[in-house]
Order: C-alpha cells, then structure tokens, then sequence
C-alpha cells in the first residue's frame, strides 16, 4: 500500500484525514504496543526501522484496519485526542479493560468498532 492510496474507510475516503489519522497513529502509538499489534518482535520492529524496510501485507493490513478504526473512533467521539484517551482507559462496557488491548487481532478491532457504533447511537452498553 502507498501512503498516497486512499482507504476506504468506514465509507470516508477522505485523503488528507487518513493520513492525518495515520500521523496520528504512528506518533500516538508506542513503539511496543505496535510491536504486539503486528505480532513481530520489537528487534524486528528496529530492523525495519533502520533498513528502512516496508511491512509485509498481513502487517499492512493491519495497520490498516487501524487507521479505519482511528479515524471511526475520531469521527465518533470529536477529536483524536478523545479518541486515543478513550481507547487507552478503562471501559465499563468492555469489562474493565481497555480498548486498545483488543486491537491484537480482527476479532477484537471488529469489537471495538461495534462499541464504537454504540456510542454513535447513543447505545452507551
């Protein structure tokens, strides 16, 4: 993927915002957290970092169900800001954990969109 393709995402193709999200992303998202993210190693993570390497595609595509999460999640709740601090406390309708420990696999960002949507309609749990 080229940082110039648009996503598609949740039905926005707005360029500039994913690439703002995606930004945001990078900089908002410690170093280990996207190491479990991706399920590589943070040695890895530094290798492709100095080579300079590009993800391969299952690590691509995640990063870019990420980037639709973020930018939903940014949509919903007003701002980046509120976005990254309500992915990062603990959520009552979540049991207790925090959003972001669910956004290791498919299953668990699909989770987090629907709570996502919930909030949207005012379905708080």
């Amino acid at each position: 993927m080229k940082i110039n393709e648009p996503i598609v995402s949740y039905g926005y193709t707005d360029d500039s915002t994913v690439l703002s999200i995606m930004n945001m992303i990078r900089t908002g998202v410690r170093f280990t957290e996207w190491s479990s993210y991706l399920h590589i190693s943070e040695r890895t993570m530094q290798r492709y970092q100095a080579e300079n390497k590009t993800f391969e595609p299952l690590q691509s595509e995640k990063i870019t169900q990420l980037t639709m999460l973020a930018n939903y999640g940014t949509e919903v709740l007003g701002s980046s800001e509120s976005f990254f601090k309500w992915v990062s406390s603990k959520n009552v309708a979540l049991g207790g954990a925090m959003p972001k420990t669910f956004l290791d696999n498919s299953f668990g960002i699909e989770y987090i969109k629907n709570e996502l949507g919930r909030i949207a309609h005012g379905v708080l749990a």
